[in-house]
Order: C-alpha cells, then structure tokens, then sequence
C-alpha cells in the first residue's frame, strides 16, 4: 500500500472529509492511524487503488490526492507521501508540528491522571536526569523513549517502577556530544515535549469498535455519521484483515466532552448495532516492583531497562532508540 501522511488543524468532521476524497479518488483504505493533540491532527494512512488493489503508484493521481486533502485540510498542513514505522512517525509528524507549543481547543475528558515531567542537571556525573509519573498504560516507555531520540539525546540509564495505576519513569541522558541539558529553556522544552509524548496517545472519549465487511466508503460513511451526530473523533485506528473492517474510534462531543449515551445509541442504530459496540477502555495490568529504587537502576552505559526483558531492548534497539540492547 501508499502511506499517506496528514498533519494540519483538527476541526470536527475533517477525519470525514479525509475518507470521502479518498472514497471518490477510489482509494482503499487498508489501515490508518490518527492522533489529535492541542487542536492539531496527524495521521497516517495506507491506501490502495480500490479496483486493482494495488500499491498507488501513478505520479498524477498522487499529485491529485495531495491536492484534494489540501484543500480539505486549509491553512497549516502537511502533505506527503512516506513508508516508515507508523507510531514513531506519528510522533515525529506532531513534533515537527510544534503541538506542544499549542493550546487545547476543546475541553479535556480526563482530568483526574496529570502528567508530571521534572528535568534536572547531575552536576557531578554530567547527566541530565528526566523524571516522567503518568498514568499507566501501554507504549508510555516507547512515547517517551522516542520523543528523547528525536530530540537528539542519548539514554544512558533508565528505571521504570509502577505504583497502582501510575508509571514513574527515570532517565539519564545526554546530548550526542556528551553535554547534558545546559539553559532553562531548553528544559522548558523537555518537559513540553515529554508531557505532550504522553498525552498524544491518550485515549479520550467512549471507544467504539466497528467490525463488519470491508467496502468502498465505508470509512467516508461512518465517519459522516459520527459528524452528523455531533461526535468528534480523537483517535482511531484502521485495519483490514481478510475483507473484515476492524476500526477503533475514540468519540466525544463537540466540545471535548463525554457523549451523551443516547447520541451513542442512535449512531449505533444508524450504523448498526451488531457492527458498532461500545467497549470499556481497556484496563491496564499493573505490576508491581519489588525492592528499592537503587536495585532497579540500569548500570551499563549506552543500554536501557534492563528489567524489562531482551525483547523489549530488542525492538527499541531496532528503532534506533537506543545503543546497544546486549
């Protein structure tokens, strides 16, 4: 498939707008990714020509397609066509987007589970040392790992403890030339930077699954539903596995807060109440860290979380987050 990138303003009905020029340029979505933040968007979607089912490759339709999005996306976009793993793109596309620089337009759901980002200089060892407490959930380590890298700093050392449903994570980095951080606002940056990591994938809103037979529109039709009936999607995830739909969207009202159940209800109906199901979010597994802080300190210069398994170290190391995972 083509991997199509979008950053721009997010407005209520715009991930509708996306899908509908794609359903008529005949485009098939096979699998997409959305995140919103700060009142900006960036997605990631991976589309096909719906008749051949083919990779698009035609330097015209592509130059249409990028032209057709802009004009739905107005103003402050971004463009562009890339293949790369998808999450960690989606970080970098926000970064480059400055969204931690921006103020939310809508209003927060979650309110109750602050993200808490402290950044001090280890004068003695020249280290700065990062401390990140948030809610727990899965990929925290990786959001803050790849926002770190992006940055241009290096990890050295690294604990990770949970208490309950929080997460507190510890890093020492360095710039690449061995400097630690070295003015205020460049901490200042840090902690933005990391908070909005943290944020970017927060999953606000009710969670409805959709399952049902994959077709042309199908996307530009829920989501024309969804906007119709007031509800703006915060995040989604889109999958095609065997000719099956499997999408994920996160909802809320238009103004940022929870929808009300009826409206849920009637856009089910409209959908489908067997296609579309409101899910719980998912629980988080919590585990809890045994002894003191200093016996889960990471010892080797250049490796990261021991704890945490070769398999964890091996697909960081893979994405070039860090060092060494030996």
């Amino acid at each position: 498939s083509t991997a199509l990138e979008l950053t721009g303003t997010d407005r209520i009905g715009l991930l509708s707008e996306v899908f509908a020029v794609l359903s008529d340029l005949q485009c098939s979505v096979a699998d997409a990714k959305v995140w919103t933040h700060n009142g900006r968007i960036a997605s990631l979607i991976h589309v096909k020509d719906s008749n051949s089912g083919a990779r698009i490759e035609d330097v015209q339709l592509i130059s249409v397609i990028e032209a057709r999005l802009r004009n739905v996306l107005k103003g402050d976009n971004d463009i562009r066509m890339a293949v790369t793993h998808t999450e960690r793109r989606l970080h970098q596309m926000m970064f480059a987007d400055r969204d931690y620089e921006r103020k939310p337009i809508l209003e927060s759901v979650t309110t109750n589970s602050p993200v808490v980002v402290t950044v001090q200089n280890w004068v003695e060892r020249g280290y700065s040392v990062v401390n990140v407490q948030a809610k727990d959930r899965t990929k925290l380590l990786f959001d803050v790992v790849c926002t770190l890298t992006d940055m241009g700093y290096i990890v050295f050392h690294a604990t990770v403890n949970t208490i309950g449903d929080r997460g507190y994570l510890e890093f020492y980095i360095r710039h690449q030339d061995g400097t630690p951080i070295s003015s205020e606002a460049e901490r200042q940056r840090v902690i933005l930077c990391l908070e909005a990591a943290v944020k970017r994938r927060a999953s606000e809103g009710v969670r409805l699954e959709l399952s049902t037979s994959d077709r042309q529109g199908l996307l530009a039709d829920v989501t024309r539903t969804f906007r119709e009936n007031g509800l703006n999607v915060t995040r989604a995830e889109v999958s095609t596995m065997k000719e099956t739909a499997q999408n994920v969207f996160y909802v809320t009202d238009v103004m940022g807060k929870p929808a009300d159940g009826k409206i849920i209800e009637s856009v089910r109906e409209k959908i489908g109440l067997s296609y579309l199901r409101v899910k719980e979010l998912p629980s988080l597994v919590y585990h809890k860290e045994g002894g003191e802080r200093d016996e889960q300190a990471v010892g080797m210069a250049g490796t990261v979380l021991l704890s945490l398994g070769s398999m964890v170290r091996k697909n960081l190391y893979n994405l070039g987050l860090i060092r060494s995972y030996s």
